[in-house]
């Protein structure tokens, strides 16, 4: 979040509607009377910088913050006469835990851009404000570094020994954490120099990594404890408990991103370094760490090409941020831009797009399906996450609803990181209507009215009828993605309509549709008919791999097809294979093969078969009918799986690993080529990979590791 100076005034009433819809009624307040307006926006960034900043516990989302600031900003640009009281502090620190600390120098909060032409336009001022004081503007370095999303920490040393540590605060006043930050593992206590300066106080970040937090998380879980929203916040309430002991026990990390002030005793020879790159290069020198990707360039287009890059791969980070840092390289140039009256001239921040908003959850429903696993997910008030409309979101599962505490009504913050699904993080407990119920998972399956049932020993609900009409639906829609047999123009809406007016029941009857059928359809006509028919008729020469990974067998995803089309010569062959057999292939094992054996044991599999083979679809696993071999690009690499993955079983994963040559090992060692760390990771496995240097890769990085046996960069 941007640290602002709002003006001290009462909370707000917040009610129960997300605050972007507080806004989208209010603003239209502010051409009739800007002052009120004005007095608004103090009071909403007050009471949500307090909660943000001092009680660790926000209510909306970092992007509807910035917008409140902006909001102001614009106003008093607008309106000059409203901006003439100066600008009140963030917020008064915890004194009644911690002793203040007046910093020496401000910890002062940064301007904010949101997108690369207003970076741009940042870079074109610093230029004119560069040459207005006689310099040459293209001689001018840059450092840019990442923004790490985590807590603003001051660092004093004396003689080179660790002697305080102090937060943000209002910026001018901290609270004094000394005993919390000693324990963490990556603040050294003595500078790593022969001859270090008399005076050091350094700023930094304390954050959590990503892979801690989740292991956190997956800890007050097995507790029943309540699961933490996000790694900032965790790392914040971490740092500031009043037992040490608490805040050892959580794995913190921190960089270090700036000398703050530096004097070396009298008579001593060492000089101050002239450049903010120097000064990193020193704290590295004195031990302490500092990030990885921080670069210095040479001008402002190296610098629009930096934030660009790292954009797009903040997700390859093992810790969260959530936009780039750029400062004027040239600590006297520095001096000589200056500061405005709440940020200097020489830097900015470029904020990535949010990722994270908060909505109102207007129910919690449950959907169902191909293999009849049924998935609470959140039905929400329309927002703009990541860069697209989110109206629905997963839960995952029952045990994830309860942990999380969210229900019907809640003001809920939602995220979307990248390509992935988004999901309810956590509810805003202060906004929470009263007479607020739990959520209970249903126990009739949505669709056909059966029983769902948890298994045992498992965190899903399935409808165990497998004639249930969602679960039918599902299954092909399967059948016609372009993983499995690849029919184009037969999606889900598509499948929906042909299972309602009886067309099709499965996937056979699929190849018995002819055009007279599906012209007189609601958004059918001769030609979206006959191309459809056209579409399931090349349908039936995929072969048996296709096919394979089209039947929803459990299990059997991609790779494990593709072993099975390389050994058997079609799907007789296959339907008649034992368990001894099948367990026996490489990639399979025992539970795969009792999948496999049980789907074709069953009656409507064989007259599912039987119908298949009449409508002369392909069972046979001739080369050119099936995918591409798979490349053995993890040849002789050994692969840990941990946790649980979004879009493989464990079985499927670990045949994934095998198909490409490599070996799904159970147990991590120093030969271990990766760990891919799925939700929920096993505590002892990223343990003992971190003690032993072997990367860890998420999903995404396990499917690209599963593509080209490299792994991602760090």
């Amino acid at each position: 979040m941007t640290p602002a100076r709002p003006a001290a005034g009462p909370p707000p009433s917040p009610g129960g509607e997300p605050l972007v819809a507080q806004l989208a009624a209010s603003r239209a307040s502010s051409a009739a009377d800007p002052a009120a307006r004005a007095a608004e926006l103090r009071s909403l960034i007050a009471y949500h910088a307090e909660r943000y900043y001092v009680e660790d516990a926000p209510e909306i989302a970092d992007a509807e913050y910035d917008a409140l600031v902006l909001e102001l900003r614009a106003l008093e640009a607008a309106h000059p006469e409203l901006a003439a009281a100066p600008p009140a502090p963030l917020g008064a620190p915890r004194l009644e835990l911690f002793a203040p600390v007046r910093h020496e120098r401000p910890m002062m909060s940064l301007d904010n851009v949101f997108s690369l032409e207003e970076l741009r336009a940042w870079g074109q001022r610093v230029e004119r404000l560069v040459g207005g004081l006689g310099q040459d503007p293209a001689k001018v370095a840059y450092v840019c570094e990442p923004k790490i999303d985590g807590l603003a920490l001051s660092l004093r040393y004396e003689h080179g020994r660790f002697v305080q540590a102090a937060t943000r605060g209002d910026g001018t006043t901290g609270e004094d954490v000394t005993a919390n930050v000693a324990t963490i593992a990556s603040v050294p206590h003595e500078l790593a120099l022969a001859h270090p300066p008399a005076l050091l106080e350094v700023r930094g970040e304390v954050y959590l990594p990503v892979a801690a937090f989740e292991e956190l998380n997956r800890r007050q879980a097995e507790a029943g404890e309540r699961l933490f929203a996000n790694p900032r916040n965790c790392a914040a309430g971490s740092l500031r408990q009043k037992d040490p002991r608490i805040t050892a026990s959580r794995p913190l990390a921190f960089f270090a991103y700036q000398v703050a002030a530096i004097e070396w005793d009298r008579g001593g020879s060492a000089r101050p370094p002239a450049t903010h790159s120097a000064s990193l290069r020193l704290l590295e020198r004195a031990g302490l760490p500092v990030n990885e990707r921080i670069a210095r360039v040479a001008d402002l287009d190296a610098v629009y090409r930096y934030c660009a890059d790292l954009e797009a791969h903040r997700h390859d980070l093992a810790y969260e941020i959530d936009g780039a840092v750029v400062k004027v390289d040239d600590l006297a140039l520095q001096a000589a831009l200056g500061s405005t009256a709440h940020a200097p001239r020489w830097a900015v921040a470029y904020k990535f797009p949010p990722e994270e908003r908060t909505t109102t959850l207007l129910d919690i429903l449950v959907s169902i399906g191909r293999t009849g696993r049924a998935t609470p997910f959140a039905r929400l008030e329309p927002v703009v996450v990541g860069g697209s409309t989110v109206s629905l979101a997963t839960l995952h599962n029952e045990d994830q609803v309860r942990l999380k505490d969210v229900r019907p009504g809640d003001t809920v913050i939602v995220r979307k990181a990248g390509d992935v699904i988004p999901e309810v993080v956590a509810p805003v407990l202060a906004r929470r209507p009263p007479g607020s119920v739990p959520w209970a998972f249903p126990q009739r399956c949505p669709s056909c009215g059966g029983p769902l049932v948890r298994l045992p020993a498992e965190a899903a609900h399935y409808c165990l009828n497998p004639d249930c009409p969602a679960q039918r639906v599902q299954r092909i829609v399967h059948f016609a993605s372009r993983a499995a047999m690849d029919i184009e123009g037969l999606g889900e809406r598509r499948v929906e309509q042909l299972v309602t007016v009886g067309l099709v029941a499965d996937v056979a009857d699929l190849f018995s549709l002819r055009v007279a059928d599906l012209a007189p359809l609601e958004g059918f006509g001769e030609l979206s008919a006959a191309n459809l028919v056209t579409a399931i008729d090349a349908a039936r020469g995929r072969g048996l791999v296709r096919l394979l990974v089209g039947l929803s067998i459990e299990h059997v995803g991609p790779s494990v097809a593709a072993l099975l089309g390389a050994t058997f010569p079609d799907l007789d062959a296959l339907a008649v294979a034992s368990v001894e057999e099948l367990a026996a292939l490489e990639g399979v094992g025992p539970k795969i093969a009792e999948s496999i054996v049980a789907f074709f044991a069953a009656d409507r599999t064989k007259r599912l078969l039987d119908k298949l083979r009449a409508a002369g679809v392909d069972l046979t696993s001739r080369a050119a009918s099936g995918p591409a071999p798979l490349a053995r690009t993890l040849e002789g690499r050994s692969v840990v799986v941990t946790g649980t993955l979004e879009r493989y079983t464990r079985e499927e994963a670990e045949a994934a690993i095998a198909a490409r040559g490599g070996r799904a090992a159970s147990s991590v060692s120093a030969k271990t080529y990766a760990l891919v760390v799925g939700r929920e990771p096993g505590a002892a496995k990223l343990a003992k990979a971190e003690a032993a240097g072997v990367p860890l890769v998420d999903e995404a990085g396990f499917e690209a590791l599963l593509e080209t046996g490299e792994l991602p960069r760090q």
